[in-house]
């Protein structure tokens, strides 16, 4: 078939100029780190076949023809077109069908979004689309495969679209998805959550973590009859007006200091400590009749930062010593860094705990339980009320009670912790390797880092991260086919579906982000 030849094709924004040959059809890019094979882009497919189509034989005219083409569609689309260009060069991923549905999704959602974060507003661009997931495993609309690290932000810790949870929400389906009346089925996930985290005695079931942690407010300021409450500077527990205060997560991310709409009386009675600084923690309890101190006992809504193990004892001597409540939420690292939570993993005990995320197995899920004298203070057992249309569903107790089985399986955790250990190591290795500061650390299926020296103890240290530097990295990770969390501010996670074939990859692709970085 001819061969026509167009040179100096100059990709604009793109920072890399190539040479593209068309050949019956197909246009190769050649350049420094980029790789063959490329698909033609639209406008070039276009060029080419409408001088397929001409009268003229020239070659030159060919050659004139097409170079034009493409110069003008890549002038006239930007800097995004030639992002686009270079992503597609460096890892043969297209992204046009998810660039479509996301610009009509921000004509009929605010953002384009259901959940803030998930625009890639701190990254920059747009995001991916997904169509379906499997495993350790998420494919976009445009056909593209990535390992992914988000995992719904927490839920697929037995791997995406499980085999066993599919057959048995397909078997419960046969009976109903809602009954709205009391099922045999919460008993069962009620006594599995019991028997697993040492403070539980007693649970509600709702639909998510934000419900369960508006439950929990409410509870614990009914058990004491105190309002104030202690929380600490960037750490999130949804988006009930009385904890979006310096609440770090999404807030961080869009860069708002708080929320507009929520009144001045909804947060009056909302007290902020410092994460790993028991001093400011007493100060606090000292000049106030305070209901309860709450806290992520892993921070993963500023980015991962664990605990010392001394924070959690001395905030339980504390809160015992001046009569507050011990809360943990554990809507996150609930099952995940161990069976029992993060109580199990350090041996402290709060009094009550929030749940969410994997005791649902993918299915909208939320829980707060604890000792059993207070939870009796929820209605219809005793005057706090909370209600919930969906509560303990079906559907969700179903997928909920096979996740759980599945990580009680000897060699869970261990792999777990395995998977994620060598994947941290490995990605701060590449950095230090490259020149740059990246801090970070995880726990079992649990990890996170940051862009600078470190150590990053609370959320003001987590603050000086460069995240510019992790927006660059985060995109050039996504273009080689790696789904990481995009925001500096939330942890990221591993499932029993990863593999070391999977960590290897990872790793191997952070060495060559780090090196262009």
């Amino acid at each position: 078939m001819k061969t026509e030849t167009a040179t100096a094709l100059c990709v604009a924004g793109a920072g890399a100029c190539a040479v593209g040959v068309v050949t019956g059809g197909a246009f190769a890019v050649g350049g420094q780190g980029q790789r063959p094979g490329l698909r033609r882009s639209t406008a070039t497919a276009a060029a080419a076949d409408a001088q397929a189509s001409s009268t003229s034989s020239s070659s030159a005219v060919v050659t004139s023809s097409v170079a034009a083409g493409v110069l003008v569609a890549a002038a006239g689309a930007g800097r995004r077109r030639g992002a686009r260009a270079l992503r597609s060069a460096r890892g043969g991923y297209e992204t046009t069908k998810s660039e479509s549905i996301f610009n009509e999704a921000k004509t009929i959602m605010p953002g384009g979004v259901s959940s803030p974060v998930r625009a890639f507003k701190s990254v920059g661009g747009n995001p991916v689309v997904f169509d379906r997931v499997k495993g350790a495993y998420a494919w976009d609309v445009d056909n593209n495969k990535y390992i992914d690290y988000v995992g719904t932000w927490g839920p697929a810790i037995i791997g995406h679209a499980d085999d066993t949870v599919l057959k048995a929400l397909a078997a419960q389906m046969e009976k109903g998805t809602s009954f709205g009346a009391p099922c045999a089925l919460e008993n069962e996930l009620a006594k599995m959550v019991i028997e697993a985290v040492p403070s539980v005695e007693m649970v509600r079931f709702c639909n998510s973590g934000t419900e369960a942690c508006m439950g929990m407010l409410r509870l614990v300021r009914a058990f004491t009859k105190r309002d104030a409450v202690i929380k600490f500077e960037g750490c999130y527990h949804g988006h009930g007006d009385a904890f979006l205060v310096q609440a770090g997560s999404g807030v961080a991310t869009l860069g708002l200091p708080d929320s507009p709409g929520v009144p001045k009386g909804a947060t009056s009675g909302t007290l902020c400590a410092q994460y790993n600084n028991l001093d400011s923690v007493e100060e606090l309890l000292k000049n106030n009749e305070v209901a309860a101190v709450i806290l992520e006992p892993v921070v993963g809504n500023s980015g991962f930062i664990p605990p010392t193990k001394e924070f959690l004892v001395g905030l339980r001597e504390l809160t015992t010593k001046y009569g507050a409540l011990l809360v943990f939420d554990e809507v996150m690292t609930g099952f995940r860094i161990a069976y029992g939570g993060a109580q199990e993993h350090f041996g402290v005990t709060p009094d009550v705990t929030t749940m969410g995320k994997v005791i649902g197995g993918g299915l909208p899920v939320g829980a707060y339980g604890g000792r059993k004298d207070i939870m009796e203070m929820v209605a219809p057992a005793g005057p706090m009320y909370q209600a919930g249309t969906l509560s303990g569903n079906p559907l969700a107790m179903t997928a909920g009670i096979e996740t759980l089985k599945r990580l009680k399986q000897p060699g869970s955790y261990e792999h777990l912790d395995k998977m994620t250990s060598k994947l941290i190591n490995g990605i701060l290795d590449a950095a230090k390797a490259a020149g740059h500061q990246v801090c970070g650390g995880s726990i079992s299926g649990m990890f996170g880092f940051f862009f600078c020296e470190g150590p990053v103890t609370c959320f003001a240290d987590a603050t000086k991260s460069d995240t510019e530097k992790f927006a660059k990295w985060h995109r050039m990770m996504l273009e080689r086919g790696v789904y990481l969390a995009p925001s500096q501010y939330e942890a990221g996670f591993t499932s029993l579906a990863h593999t070391e074939e999977d960590i290897d990859k990872t790793i191997a692709a952070a060495k060559e982000v780090f090196a262009q970085l």
